[in-house]
């Protein structure tokens, strides 16, 4: 397996390997084109993002600033909406449904890091080359989610579709469809239903 392929299946890869190397700086100048653009620029945006997140879906909008590992391991549905701060560290694939929105300063990791700092810590190749012992773990994120500000969500985490997630969580553990889940770890408060229509939100109106 090469080392890329090693990376995508979540098994221990070589960090300081020249293609996941290219293809990081790559993903890394683009994300800083990107956010020196402007908004009404929508071709330059267009274009950036053709090559850095080909797997789009229709009506996908990235407000900016945006931050990728690589880009082309991340595939959004129809209208995903991204607002400031994105950060996507796509070392496995980040898979998100349709109609999905994501608050300012939100992050999607994928990487996993060893316990033991013996294993973790930096080490050296013979010519001096530095690297570390690194894994990841896939993200998933269901239909019609909204993840509030400052929501982190960990590698092997599947969030179910209709689900809300509360300012400042961090995401550990799966979460089930239509459900209202929030905290440090975030844990299910309670299920979305009926109850929760706007049109009876009078105040609202």
């Amino acid at each position: 397996m090469t080392e890329r392929e090693k990376m995508l299946a979540g098994k221990l890869y070589d960090t300081s390997d020249e293609t996941l190397a290219k293809a990081r700086a790559k993903a890394h100048a683009l994300c800083r084109k990107y956010n020196e653009t402007d908004e009404t620029e929508e071709e330059k945006r267009t274009a950036i993002l053709d090559e850095l997140v080909p797997a789009r879906g229709k009506g996908s909008y990235f407000q900016g600033p945006v931050y990728f590992d690589y880009g082309t391991n991340l595939k959004t549905g129809a209208n995903f909406y991204a607002n400031f701060n994105l950060t996507v560290l796509d070392c496995c694939p980040v898979t998100i449904g349709n109609d999905v929105l994501i608050g300012s300063n939100c992050s999607l990791v994928t990487p996993v890091h060893p316990m033991r700092y013996q294993d973790r810590n930096i080490r050296f190749k013979l010519d001096g080359t530095p690297f570390d012992y690194e894994y990841a773990k896939p993200i998933t994120i269901g239909d019609n989610c909204w993840l509030a500000s400052n929501v982190t969500v960990c590698g092997g985490v599947r969030i179910g579709s209709g689900c809300v997630i509360g300012a400042g969580s961090v995401v550990t553990r799966d979460l089930p469809d239509n459900c209202f889940a929030a905290g440090n770890p975030c844990k299910v408060i309670r299920t979305v239903t009926e109850a929760d229509a706007i049109e009876l939100k009078r105040e609202l109106f």
